[in-house]
């Protein structure tokens, strides 16, 4: 007897030739772009021989785990630019990829941390969020896994701890870290670092890069003056940079006027100032005093921009501009080189997301720009009308928030009346991936808007942005920045006298800190939350508190976990919603089936099934959930083949609406209660998923596998 296939098969395929035999077609590991992260070296690269040269011995050598060095210097002595040209050099050695993390910038992002740094090395190697573990220590081991098999390269900029550089040391042999420092980072040299330091540039160097900024004929019409320039610059290449653009935008400043400039001591450290703005406040001044006076306003106003990008849509709103008249102002500062454009993809991205979801703006400041944009500001704007432009970006935030949050959750339970301010109107997103999208963009944004809301005392603006956000929050584990804002939030609503406000905000904070292991701050959050909400009187909102204290309790009281969602679904039962009674029921069943009480959770589960169903929208993700906890429970009361059937259930209703996070578990029960080809068929469909996503169960599955084909239920020598 055979059994034939024929047709498309769009998944694993399992088929049994002959009775005795099985052949399983397993997922293969799923093949994944090659990471190459580190930018490109700068056309302006002058020669580094000497410390290229060490990069390359200490490259060469060989080892047992991965090899790290540190580059160390002063800020602008070259140090990311020497390390971008040996990469672009020797990117060959490194045949799985190179990373690439910039502390400088993830200190800038709100909310950033070193965890941040190793997260977009795990996206880039394919890990997608869900699978994203909360803890810095789970993460650095999830990096060591994924590359334990792979020869990479990690480039750290300015690293400042050696923590740092350690969370990031990949696990495979022949794979290196290379950072650079302002210090030399001397604890490193206990675990192995070489420690490389690079000096100023040498005086044929210097005047190269004088050269390239203001022409070779102006150094060669007088290379006495640029050599003394050079000297006087100390071989630094910013300051080099900086006195070469001096010469390129002013035509008529010769090498010698410069030379004699900089030869006065007092002059020399306003000009070449490495601590602050100073060390370009000269170029940036030139550059500003040559714009109009609308460009000059717009620049001023950008200093107190409280984010670090935009696009031409922000800067309107900060000026009080049409968009039109914005852009072309944009226009006008970048071609003076007081704006940047900013390189695409340097913010996150839904995966899969199309080139027109880049981050918060193409524009914006180099750090010391932004300061000499401050303090133009500073001189020029009165507080009120600094305070007025940074209320007018905090209100376009609020605005576009808002429609996020129509997009992305839909009719949730809301305190805030920033969505009804809306109107109806469609808004910019046209599905929920759009807004979500740029939610994940804009989030350090987002949250520089909060910050600024709350230190300008403007409460209401900040606890509704607050509430807003949590559309990103609850889809996407920021969890840093979901504290921050939802703290912040919870202050604004308590200083504007709203208690139902503050409820809302501190139970949903409960969340990340719950997530972060923060179990006593969560508690007294939620406790509070629970008292706010019983004195605005807002049923819903009691409701809602008590099942997010429910969930405190899930990990430290079973007991006291039914009896507080047994509250909370009292409340949702007085209130009439009808979600809020399915989702009560829910949290009550799971709860119920945890402390062993597992007949009153079949009725439980069963209810909440039948009412997700019910909704005037199904909610046939929640449904499925339901379903598959009811399976689970079939089995703890020796039910089994109802619990088989109720886990069928749910991995077809997972497939249908797109919850894979949620059908492999479901598969992987399912797996517990069959035999033969069945249970294969459940666990290689939810390593699969697992594979796909770069789950932390896929050795544990493959493993598990391998362990099944060698069992005498199957013939030898057929492996996954």
């Amino acid at each position: 007897m055979r059994n034939d296939f024929d047709g498309t098969a769009y998944g694993p395929v399992i088929q049994a030739g002959e009775i005795g035999a099985l052949t399983v077609n397993m997922p293969q590991p799923r093949t994944a772009v090659v990471p190459r992260q580190v930018p490109p070296a700068s056309p302006g690269f002058v020669n580094r021989t000497a410390v290229l040269g060490d990069i390359d011995d200490w490259a060469g050598r060989g080892g047992n785990g991965a090899r790290v060095a540190v580059l160390s210097g002063l800020p602008g002595m070259g140090k990311s630019a020497t390390v971008r040209q040996w990469v672009q050099d020797r990117r060959e050695q490194f045949p799985d990829g190179d990373f690439y993390v910039d502390f400088t910038e993830l200190r800038r992002e709100a909310g950033a941390d070193v965890s941040t740094g190793v997260t977009s090395c795990l996206r880039a190697l394919g890990v997608t969020d869900e699978y994203l573990p909360p803890t810095l220590g789970e993460l650095c081991a999830l990096f060591r896994s994924h590359t334990a098999l792979r020869r990479v390269l990690v480039v750290l900029d300015d690293v400042t701890e050696p923590a740092q550089l350690r969370a990031l040391i990949p696990g495979g042999p022949g794979s290196a870290v290379i950072a650079t420092s302002r210090g030399r980072l001397g604890e490193l040299v206990m675990s192995g670092a070489e420690l490389m330091r690079l000096g100023p540039l040498e005086p044929a160097h210097g005047l190269r890069v004088l050269e390239d900024l203001c022409g070779a004929g102006r150094v060669a019409a007088d290379p006495d003056a640029a050599a003394r320039i050079v000297d006087l610059c100390d071989g630094l290449p910013v300051a080099l940079r900086v006195a070469g653009a001096r010469l390129a935008m002013h035509r008529g400043l010769t090498p010698s006027a410069l030379a004699a400039e900089l030869a006065d001591e007092q002059g020399r450290l306003d000009a070449l100032s490495l601590g602050g703005e100073n060390a370009v406040a000269a170029v940036f001044t030139v550059a500003y005093e040559g714009l109009d006076a609308e460009a000059s306003r717009l620049y001023r106003l950008l200093g107190v921009y409280p984010g670090h990008h935009w696009d031409a849509e922000t800067a309107a709103a900060l000026a009080d501009l049409t968009p039109r008249q914005a852009q072309r102002l944009l226009d006008t500062l970048e071609e003076a080189s007081l704006v940047e454009v900013a390189v695409p993809g340097d913010g996150e991205r839904e995966p899969g997301a199309g080139p027109g979801h880049e981050p918060a703006g193409p524009y914006g400041f180099h750090g010391l720009v932004r300061l000499h944009a401050r303090s133009q500001a500073e001189q020029h704007e009165t507080g009120e009308q600094r305070a007025a432009a940074v209320k007018r970006v905090i209100d376009h935030f609020l605005t576009l928030t808002g429609y996020a949050d129509l997009a992305v959750m839909g009719g949730r339970m809301r305190i805030g009346a920033y969505t009804r301010r809306l109107d109806g109107a469609a808004g910019p997103f046209s599905t929920k991936a759009d807004a979500l999208n740029w939610l994940v963009g804009h989030r350090a944004e987002l949250l520089a808007a909060v910050r600024a809301a709350a230190a300008l005392n403007l409460h209401r603006r900040t606890w509704e942005l607050a509430e807003a956000l949590t559309a990103l929050y609850l889809n996407r584990r920021y969890l840093n920045d979901w504290a921050e804002s939802g703290e912040l939030g919870a202050l604004a609503a308590a200083a504007d006298g709203n208690p139902a406000a503050e409820s809302r905000l501190r139970a949903l904070v409960s969340r990340p800190l719950l997530d972060r292991g923060d179990d006593d701050r969560a508690r007294a959050e939620l406790e509070t939350a629970i008292v706010r909400a019983d004195e605005s009187g807002d049923t819903l909102l009691r409701a809602s508190a008590r099942e997010f204290y429910g969930r405190y309790w899930d990990r430290h009281d079973l007991s006291r976990a039914v009896e507080t969602y047994g509250e909370a679904l009292e409340f949702y039962r007085l209130d009439g919603d009808p979600r809020g009674i399915a989702i009560g029921l829910y949290f009550l069943g799971c709860a119920q089936d945890s402390a062993g009480r597992h007949t009153t959770a079949l009725d439980t589960l069963d209810e909440a099934w039948r009412r997700f169903l019910a909704l005037t929208v199904k909610d046939e993700r929640m449904a499925a959930r339901a379903r598959s906890a009811i399976g689970t429970t079939l089995h703890h009361l020796g039910r089994d083949d109802e619990a088989v059937t109720a886990l069928e259930e749910a991995v077809h209703a997972f497939g249908s609406v797109g919850a894979r996070h949620y059908e492999a578990p479901a598969r992987e029960a399912l797996a517990e209660l069959c035999s033969g080809d069945q249970r294969l068929r459940h666990l290689v469909r939810a390593l699969e998923i697992y594979e796909e996503g770069g789950g932390p169960r896929v050795a544990v599955l493959r493993e598990r596998l391998s362990a099944e084909f060698s069992s005498p239920e199957f013939p030898s020598g057929e492996q996954p």
